[in-house]
């Protein structure tokens, strides 16, 4: 397999480090990325208007990528509104209190609950289910909603998403493209899913009690939602004490219809998430009928409009950004043509397939360069476009070392989701930052050091396990 690769391929990737840079530094990157796409347009059309008009139209692209996760989260926002100004919240929040009384425990607790959930239906449509109800608790016993939101993503899209045992979606893939049973990759990710998952989680846990006991954690808030609900105006009474215990015990009794419904009808991905949006609707509309009664209809409207105001402003910087990194994978294509060298997968692929080809190999070597392969393949932050490369590329290099093709496939698998699925890059934290009211760039930032150190502790056990 061998990449031709072109001033595209070279482009992109200074952009990449560019902006790479300037998260580190903490500088938002919406307008390097803008640069960069008017300048990959202007290499595949050769022509002023082109370039221009690619800026538009890759925004466009991306608004139809991300469409489904901005409507779950503004209708989630919407539903939780409505719950914390009418004092519902309130009420179901207080039984959890008895189990989450400390910062720690309202960490530990969330992450866990959010890597079983995220198990069964994958992380977009539980990071409603576990946010709705978990978050007004979490921010009563201290946990800052910056910390709730690393609990959500590095338990759910790190942990739950990086193994993938129950929906098996990312294994098939990566066990296909190496040419060896599903069942070889899972068992050779279980030790490396463990050791990614807990370094990572207790170098963050640890690193936030840190900063919060020295005074330097900053909550990184944009906007306050169900994370906390002292924030906002509370009218308890807009409904009887009567009727709120009602509303607090059927709001969390139609979640878990939710999850039964996806359990028994096999729902997931963006089924599981329709679901949870529709129940989060229905909650609306008869939570503000019940309280405002006369004015339900005209409240149902302005609930709706504050939640849809809330995800396009949340959204607004992470478009162009989302717009970028999609010109990486299909988008360039969709938008340019085939601009790219015969037999190419994509500008990411394409790079990720000759940092490869151009190593010297042996196991370290090889561990290495596939967790590099997997955080390239996921920097278009959906993490799943890349673990079918990393899967081939596993196979070359098991048989140029002489085994290890299980171990090296996850290694890959593991890296990608990681970087990719959800952490580290800032459009792919919407769904949990949005849900907690927190900056994806602020949350990107505080993932990045525990991801980093886990991969490093993960790489050097697959260099043993090989």
């Amino acid at each position: 397999m061998v990449v031709q690769l072109t001033s595209l391929h070279w482009v992109y990737l200074i952009f990449i480090i560019f902006i790479v840079a300037l998260l580190v530094k903490r500088r938002d990157t919406s307008m390097i990325c803008i640069v960069g796409i008017f300048a990959l347009g202007f290499i595949a059309t050769e022509s002023l208007s082109g370039s221009v008009s690619g800026i538009f139209n890759s925004f466009i692209y991306a608004t139809k990528e991300l469409i489904a996760t901005i409507f779950i989260i503004s209708i989630v926002v919407a539903m939780s509104r409505v719950l914390i100004r009418t004092g519902v919240n309130e009420m179901m929040v207080r039984p959890f209190t008895y189990f989450i009384r400390t910062p720690g425990q309202a960490f530990w607790v969330i992450g866990l609950l959010m890597m079983i959930t995220s198990l069964f239906f994958w992380p977009s449509p539980a990071v409603a289910l576990i946010g709705a109800v978990l978050l007004p608790a979490a921010a009563r016993a201290g946990l800052p909603a910056l910390g709730a939101a690393v609990a959500m993503n590095l338990f759910g899209h790190g942990i739950a998403l990086s193994g993938d045992y129950i929906i098996q979606g990312a294994p098939k893939l990566t066990a296909d493209a190496a040419g060896i049973p599903v069942g070889e990759v899972m068992e050779a990710s279980i030790p490396l899913v463990i050791i990614m998952g807990a370094v990572t989680t207790i170098a963050a846990f640890w690193m936030m009690r840190s900063d919060i006991k020295n005074g330097r954690w900053n909550d990184g808030l944009v906007e306050q939602t169900a994370a906390a609900p002292q924030q906002l105006e509370v009218q308890p009474e807009l409904l009887s004490r009567r009727a709120k215990i009602a509303a607090a015990i059927f709001v969390p009794l139609l979640f878990a219809v939710d999850v039964a419904c996806m359990l028994a009808f096999k729902l997931q991905g963006g089924d599981a998430t329709a679901l949870v949006g529709g129940t989060a609707i229905v909650i609306l509309i008869a939570v503000a009928l019940l309280a405002h009664r006369s004015q339900g209809l005209e409240q149902t409207t302005s609930y709706l409009i504050e939640g849809f105001q809330f995800g396009f402003k949340v959204f607004g910087p992470v478009i162009p950004i989302a717009a970028f990194f999609y010109l990486g994978d299909a988008a360039f294509t969709s938008l340019y043509g085939e601009q790219l060298p015969a037999g190419s997968h994509g500008i990411v692929n394409d790079l990720g397939v000759a940092l490869a080809e151009n190593v010297p190999l042996n196991e370290a070597v090889a561990a290495v360069t596939l967790t590099v392969i997997g955080a390239i393949t996921g920097l278009d932050g959906s993490g799943f476009s890349g673990i079918s490369l990393a899967g081939s590329i596993a196979q070359m290099f098991a048989g140029a070392v002489g085994g290890g093709a299980a171990t090296l496939t996850a290694l890959g698998q593991v890296a990608a989701i990681w970087v990719g699925g959800g952490t580290l890059i800032p459009w792919a934290l919407i769904p949990v930052a949005a849900i907690c009211g927190v900056s994806p760039f602020e949350l990107a930032r505080r993932n990045l050091k525990p991801v980093v150190i886990g991969l490093l502790a993960t790489t050097l056990a697959a260099m043993l396990l090989m």
